[in-house]
C-alpha cells in the first residue's frame, strides 16, 4: 500500500479548492485569494498541491476521459450494458453533437486544472517577496515550474480535443471571460511549449520517495516530446526522447503485469502518473479517483471488485493482439469473465461484459473503501518509459537527424520494448510497425484515439464506427460554453 506525502498534502488542500469562488463562477481564469501566510516557507507548495488536486478532476480523468481519449478508438466499445449512459453511446459511434453533456464536462474539467495551475503560479512571486531567501526563493520557482507542466497538461488534452481554446493565463473578471476569443493551434502549441521549456529550467530531476508521483525535468521533457510529436517536430522529439533514455534514470520493468500494479506505481518506468489513494482508509478524505472504478467488471462479487463496466477491449483490438501471436500483454490487458486473476480474484461468469480493462485491475485487498471502492488505489498511468522510446524511434524512422547520446537505434528501441512483451526482434523497423507497437504496448490508456488523428489514420481505422473526415478530428466546442461566451467559434461541421 502506498503512503504519498504529495497525496496527503492534496487531502487537505482539496477543501481548499473547492471553497474558492474561483471554482464556483467559470473556472478558466479567476485567481483566488487564499490567505495564505507568505513568509513561511512551509506554505510555498500549498497551492501546487491543489493545482495537483484539480488533475483529479471527474471531467478531466474519469468518466468522459475514457469516453473521448479511449472508446473513440478502434481498441475499445462502450461496455456496460446497451442501454446505459447514451451520451457514451454517442462518442462511441460518434452521433455526438454540441449538447452532449461528457464533451462540456471535459472543458470546463481541463480549464479547472488550468485555473488551479494559474493560481499557483501566481502565489509563487509573493512568497519569493516576502521570504527573501535564496533556498526559499528557487523552491518557489520550483514549484511555480510544477504548476506551469500541470497547465501545459491541460492545455495539450484542450487542444487535441477542441482545437482552438482559449489561453487564459491571469485573471480576468466575470465579463472579460465571458468574451475572451480564441487561440489558434499556432499559438496554444508555442504557450504550451514555453511553459515547459521553463519548467524543464527549474524542475529537479527527481524527488525523495515521499513526494513520489511530483512532476520532475523529466515528466516536463516527455510532456514536451509528445507536444512536438503532435506537430511532427522529429528533431526536437528524437533530442527530447534521447535525453530521457541517456539520463539511465528510467529502464522497462521486466513483467509487463507489473507496470499495472499498485506496487509497480511511480517506479522506474512512470514518467507521469495521476495519483490516487484511499491513504489506507475506509471512509475520509476522498484522495482518489474513479478512473478504474468506472472500468471495473460490472456485476461481480464482491462489491469491492464491481465498478460501472464501461471502455471494455473492442473484438478488433483482441484479434490484432491474436494476429501477432501476442501472449504477455493481452494477458494482462484483456481481463475475461469467468476466469481467476493470477492474484486469486473471481471474475463471475455473470459479468455484463465478456472482457474488460485489466490495465486497471484491483486485487481485492487493496478494495477496502466503505462502498465499493474498486481501484481507487490506482493511479493513472499518463507516459510510461515505454512511449518515450517507440516516441524516440518514431522520429528516427520519420527523418529525424540530431546526434543522439543514448546509442540507440531505432531498432534497438522498438525490440526493448518487444523483448519484454516475448516478441522476436525487428531488423529495419518501418513507420507501421512501430504504430503497431504503440497500440499493442498502450492499449486502453488513452493514447489510441489521438494517435490516429495524428497519423491520418482515423478515416480508414474509425469508418466503421462513423468517423467522418474533416469533422470528428476535433469535438465540438460544448454549447453551454458558446452561451456564456458568443466569441467562441464552432468547429467545422458541428
Amino acid at each position: 500500500m502506498k503512503y504519498l506525502k504529495l497525496i496527503s498534502v492534496v487531502s487537505v488542500l482539496v477543501i481548499l479548492a473547492s471553497c474558492e469562488d474561483f471554482l464556483n463562477m467559470r473556472p478558466e481564469g479567476t485567481i483566488p485569494s487564499t490567505g495564505l501566510d507568505y513568509s513561511k516557507a512551509e506554505n510555498i507548495f500549498l497551492p501546487v498541491s491543489a493545482a495537483y488536486a484539480g488533475l483529479r478532476n471527474y471531467g478531466a480523468h474519469v468518466f468522459p476521459y475514457i469516453g473521448a481519449f479511449e472508446i473513440t478508438s478502434d481498441n475499445a466499445d462502450k461496455g456496460s450494458t446497451p442501454e446505459d449512459n447514451p451520451p457514451m453511446k454517442e462518442l462511441d459511434e460518434f452521433k455526438y453533437d454540441a449538447t452532449n453533456g461528457l464533451i462540456n464536462s471535459l472543458w470546463t474539467g481541463y480549464f479547472d486544472i488550468v485555473s488551479g495551475a494559474n493560481h499557483a503560479i501566481h502565489q509563487m512571486p509573493l512568497f519569493v517577496e516576502k521570504l527573501n531567501n535564496s533556498a526559499d526563493d528557487a523552491y518557489a520557482l520550483q514549484c511555480q515550474g510544477e504548476a506551469k507542466a500541470i497547465r501545459a497538461y491541460a492545455y495539450f488534452n484542450l487542444t487535441r480535443l477542441f482545437g482552438s481554446v482559449p489561453v487564459i493565463d491571469t485573471t480576468l473578471t466575470a465579463a472579460q471571460l465571458a468574451s475572451v476569443q480564441q487561440s489558434s493551434k499556432v499559438q496554444l502549441y508555442e504557450f504550451i511549449e514555453k511553459d515547459l521549456k521553463e519548467a524543464i529550467g527549474v524542475l529537479p530531476a527527481s524527488y525523495t520517495k515521499e513526494w513520489a508521483g511530483r512532476i520532475t525535468k523529466f515528466t516536463a521533457m516527455a510532456l514536451k516530446a509528445k507536444v512536438h510529436l503532435y506537430q511532427q517536430e522529429w528533431d526536437s522529439v528524437a533530442s527530447l526522447t534521447d535525453r530521457i533514455i541517456s539520463s539511465g534514470r528510467f529502464s522497462l520493468l521486466s513483467d509487463f503485469r507489473e507496470v499495472f500494479s499498485i506496487d509497480g506505481e511511480n517506479g522506474r518506468e512512470t514518467l507521469f502518473e495521476i495519483q490516487s489513494s484511499t491513504l489506507g482508509k475506509s471512509t475520509g478524505d476522498q484522495t482518489y479517483i474513479e478512473y478504474a472504478y468506472v472500468q471495473g467488471p460490472r456485476g461481480n462479487t464482491p462489491s469491492g471488485m464491481q465498478g460501472w463496466g464501461f471502455c471494455t477491449p473492442s473484438q478488433n483490438l483482441i484479434d490484432f493482439y491474436a494476429s501477432r501471436s501476442e501472449t504477455i500483454r493481452p494477458a494482462t490487458t484483456l481481463l475475461y469473465r469467468g476466469t481467476v486473476t493470477p492474484e486469486g480474484d473471481s471474475i463471475k461468469v455473470n459479468c455484463s461484459n465478456p472482457v474488460y480493462n485489466g490495465k486497471v485491475y484491483t486485487p481485492l485487498i487493496y478494495n477496502k473503501w466503505n462502498y465499493n471502492g474498486y481501484g481507487f488505489d490506482q493511479n493513472i498511468r499518463i507516459i510510461r518509459y515505454s512511449d518515450i522510446l517507440l516516441m524516440y524511434a518514431e522520429a528516427l524512422v520519420r527523418g529525424a537527424g540530431v546526434t543522439t547520446q543514448s546509442g540507440l537505434s531505432t531498432d534497438d528501441a522498438v525490440n526493448l520494448v518487444r523483448y519484454r512483451a516475448g516478441l522476436t526482434d525487428l531488423t529495419g523497423a518501418t513507420l507501421q510497425q512501430i504504430l503497431d507497437e504503440r497500440r499493442a504496448e498502450l492499449a486502453l490508456e488513452e493514447d489510441r484515439f489521438f494517435d490516429l488523428i495524428r497519423t491520418g489514420l482515423a478515416s480508414s481505422s474509425l469508418a466503421s464506427k462513423g468517423f467522418v473526415t474533416g469533422k470528428h478530428e476535433v469535438f465540438p466546442i460544448p454549447a453551454a460554453q458558446i452561451a456564456t461566451n458568443p466569441n467562441l467559434n464552432q468547429n467545422n461541421n458541428y
